[in-house]
């Protein structure tokens, strides 16, 4: 097993090395090897957090796990992903391993060609597309011929798919075929054929929307064969209730009414104030923390900019924010709600202040509870809009 594998694996190539180091999953599920710890990390950080990358650092020098116990935890990742029992949870699991391979890819492309030659673990364009059976599908743009110092036409690389001085090409074209299967209209309206370049059956894209495709493929090939048929109680499956358990305490599946559309601070749990001043002071939130009041925040209606406008003058990073808050607020009903007060208690962050779980399961509850109770409410956008325009004046 060697660390591309591990860095990519779905691959094929990556499957074979599982076949051919002949492991037994169950017996290492049962001596919770590290590839079990890891497989835990995986699920929690790929719902929570829309990655699957490892906390400890960046694939795969920073990385506390070997290459094999990385690559191992795919396939018991599946496993508990499998047992959670929701449609939502894979779909959010698949989105998480194609986002961050598509990110290490884009690392892998920028790699110098020096560096590539020496011991960095790295895939290419051609080796990417290869592996998705789109080698055929996909060429590069010719590049356009810059003019000589005498006038006339000077090569650029025609041929190699660079473009000038060694670059990359910046379009390609990809067959109508693959280009429909891989993305979709509801991407936007730039994404719907009518509004593309079209000639001879190929649809012309730029570099960027081909790495979009492309996680589409992973993202399909990561959903093959889920959920897995396991018998619950039984075998790999029992010797991982408690981890399934775990995680299914921490996504607190239920459904609510929808959002609230008002932002009144005075009126939230006293568990998200606790949170808001923590990050206030200039405290790291911890992840269970962030992913809490994330959760909550778009929960009651608020847009990832106006979340990053919310905690401006905290702990929290506005990068991280937007990431995480457009993770929570995607289109595609995946989404999970905000933990309960049980889960959030499990984590040290609800205190069950004046008894409140006894009239509100979840810090929405709580929430919807005291606006409707409420005589008079000021929404914090009403006076963010008025301190902007003061300030602007």
């Amino acid at each position: 097993m060697d660390a591309l594998d591990a860095k990519y694996p779905f691959f094929a190539t990556a499957r074979e090395a599982v076949a051919d180091a002949a492991v037994s999953l169950p017996e290492l599920v049962a001596a919770d090897a590290p590839a079990v710890e890891r497989a835990r990390e995986r699920v929690e950080r790929a719902l929570m957090d829309g990655t699957v990358a490892s906390e400890s650092g960046a694939f795969p020098a920073e990385s506390e796990y070997d290459a094999q116990a990385e690559l191992l935890s795919y396939p018991i990742a599946r496993i508990l992903v499998s047992l959670l029992d929701s449609q939502p949870a894979i779909e959010k699991y698949a989105a998480a391993e194609a986002a961050t391979a598509i990110d290490r890819i884009r690392e892998d492309l920028a790699t110098d060609d020096e560096l590539r030659s020496m011991s960095t673990p790295t895939v290419a364009l051609d080796d990417v597309l290869a592996e998705f059976d789109l080698a055929d599908a996909v060429r590069p743009e010719p590049p356009r011929p810059s003019v000589g110092a005498g006038g006339g036409a000077a090569a650029t690389g025609a041929g190699t798919g660079r473009g000038d001085a060694g670059r990359d090409p910046e379009h390609y074209w990809i067959a109508v075929g693959p280009y429909l299967r891989l993305t979709s209209p509801s991407w936007g309206e730039s994404w719907r054929l009518v509004n593309r370049a079209l000639a001879d059956g190929e649809v012309r894209v730029s570099r960027e929307e081909l790495l979009d495709a492309l996680e589409a493929a992973v993202e399909d090939r990561v959903c093959e064969g889920l959920p897995f048929e396991l018998a619950a109680g039984e075998g790999i499956a029992a010797e991982l209730e408690s981890g399934v358990a775990d995680l299914k305490r921490l996504l607190s599946e239920r459904t609510y009414a929808g959002p609230v559309d008002v932002v009144a601070p005075a009126l939230f749990p006293p568990c998200m104030r606790n949170l808001i001043e923590k990050a206030e002071r200039g405290t790291d939130l911890s992840p269970p923390e962030s992913f809490a009041l994330m959760a909550f925040l778009v929960g009651i209606g608020m847009s990832p900019d106006e979340v990053v406008a919310f905690c401006a003058d905290t702990s929290l990073d506005a990068e991280g924010i937007r990431y995480q808050t457009e993770y929570l607020s995607d289109d595609r009903g995946s989404q999970y709600p905000p933990p309960t007060c049980e889960t959030l208690a499990n984590y040290g962050i609800c205190h069950n202040e004046e008894d409140h779980m006894q009239v509100a399961a979840d810090p929405l509850a709580y929430y919807e509870q005291r606006v409707d109770e409420a005589d008079e409410i000021t929404d914090w956008r009403e006076e963010n809009a008025t301190a902007t325009e003061a300030e602007s004046e």
